[in-house]
């Protein structure tokens, strides 16, 4: 029974190991595809809690990276047995301090979503609450038992498999800040239909709603109902309308492009145009980098020749709309989009979004504009940049994996035989010394004869 209860224990230990380090690699592989997508989240998360003033803007982005690489390693470390004791004691810590945390998110909302998964997965905060509690239980027992975590890596050489995880995801983190994530969870990736996706089906769910009318009648005042209203006699006072079960929302619900003069509503025309229309998404004009200009301006002269349409979109001021021009000479046209969606089209600011027909056929940061030689004397349809790229999110998610596990493997691998090697050097040498041993018991007893 004693041995039946120890393979019970060994395997829920390893069971809550299993679940708290894919867990963990998960969240902090989605934080590293999107590390802007966590330095807003900070942002929110400042702002609500009225810290902004404390602290500086240029904190966020370096928080969300480490953040990222931290969750990603204590999950590899804990999957591979590698040092064991303090993995485990860091977890616990860090879940003891997280789930009171999303206790207080799920009481008092301040923020919408915890952003724990970044836009792979939307939880509430309720969801995020409970999910902790089942990793705080298991980061618990890892804990108390951190012996029964079997190693997939030896002591010796461990550090190649920490050393390897926090160059990777430090490096593809950093990659996805200079250039854009590389998987595009969002609603506006590429290939994209926002037309489809602002789009409501005819037997979507709608809303439901429940109106309560507050009446008074010989100075007394009640509440009713829609079915139970009363008689005339009754005086109106006042009425509250809440929303009893929310509809169907789609993905795209909040885009729409407004000039900046006469407030003309631009985006049925944009979206519906069959021919290529480019977007330079610039939420914060006064924080936008300005080194790629040239390279911009060049693109809009193309537009211009070619006949393509092209557009600033910006939650910016006119004052900074008139010291962006002066200090770049922009010619194009400026239009009014809210700072949230410029935000969530385009992790660059500025970044620039090619459309065609309401599709998003191509994405560029500031730091990879199209170089004028890929477009120039060329319409957009027989260069590289105007065809919708041919390799799905799951073969670029597939590339991801396999660049971080093959070499992961193939450490493993020699890890393992080096242990082999190990084991046959030693037995090899006690079959040496017992050899000696005999032999030399064999010429005592020759000689004692």
């Amino acid at each position: 029974m004693s041995k039946l209860r120890r393979k019970l224990k060994w395997g829920g230990v390893n069971l809550c190991r299993l679940i708290l380090s894919c867990t963990f690699i998960l969240s902090g592989f989605v934080k590293a595809v999107d590390p802007r997508g966590t330095q807003y989240k900070f942002e929110d998360y400042a702002e609500a809690f009225r810290l902004t003033e404390w602290i500086p803007d240029y904190f966020y982005l370096p928080a969300a990276i480490v953040l990222a690489m931290l969750e990603f390693c204590l999950g590899v470390y804990l999957f591979f047995g590698i040092r064991r004791k303090m993995t485990t004691w860091f977890l616990l810590v860090l879940m003891s301090v997280m789930t009171p945390f999303t206790l207080y998110l799920a009481l008092a909302n301040p923020v919408s979503d915890c952003g724990c998964f970044g836009d792979a997965f939307k939880l509430t905060n309720w969801e995020t609450f409970y999910k902790n509690v089942v990793l705080l239980l298991a980061a618990v027992c890892v804990f108390r038992y951190p012996r029964l975590l079997n190693r997939f890596i030896s002591e010796r050489n461990q550090w190649m498999i920490s050393m390897y995880s926090i160059f990777f995801i430090g490096f593809f983190s950093s990659w996805c800040v200079y250039r854009l994530p590389v998987l595009d969870f969002r609603p506006y990736h590429i290939g994209a239909d926002l037309i489809e996706g602002m789009t409501i089906p005819e037997d979507a769910e709608q809303p439901e709603f429940k109106t309560t009318f507050i009446l008074e009648k010989n100075g007394v005042r009640k509440e009713f109902g829609e079915q139970d209203y009363p008689d005339s006699t009754w005086i109106f006072v006042d009425s509250r309308t809440v929303m009893t079960k929310a509809g169907y929302e789609p993905p795209i619900h909040d885009f729409s492009i407004t000039t900046y003069t006469g407030g003309e509503d631009l985006t049925e025309m944009i979206l519906q145009d069959t021919s290529y229309t480019f977007l330079l998404v610039a939420p914060f004009l006064e924080k936008a980098d300005d080194g790629s200009m040239d390279q911009i301006n060049e693109i809009y002269d193309y537009c211009q020749e070619w006949g393509y349409g092209f557009y600033c979109l910006t939650s910016s001021g006119p004052e900074s709309v008139a010291r962006w021009q002066d200090l770049t000479g922009a010619e194009y046209p400026f239009c009014v989009t809210d700072a949230t969606t410029l935000k969530t089209i385009v992790r660059s600011n500025p970044g620039l979004v090619l459309l065609k027909h309401g599709v998003v056929i191509n994405k560029w940061s500031v730091n990879d504009l199209p170089e004028e030689k890929e477009f120039v004397g060329r319409k957009l349809e027989k260069t590289s940049i105007g065809v919708l790229a041919p390799d799905s999110w799951w073969v670029r998610m597939a590339k991801v994996i396999f660049l971080y596990v093959i070499p992961l493997f193939l450490l493993t691998v020699l890890d393992r035989v080096w242990i082999a090697f190990k084991m046959y050097q030693r037995v090899k040498h006690k079959k040496q010394v017992f050899n000696l041993i005999k032999q030399q018991e064999n010429e005592k007893e020759n000689c004692s004869r």
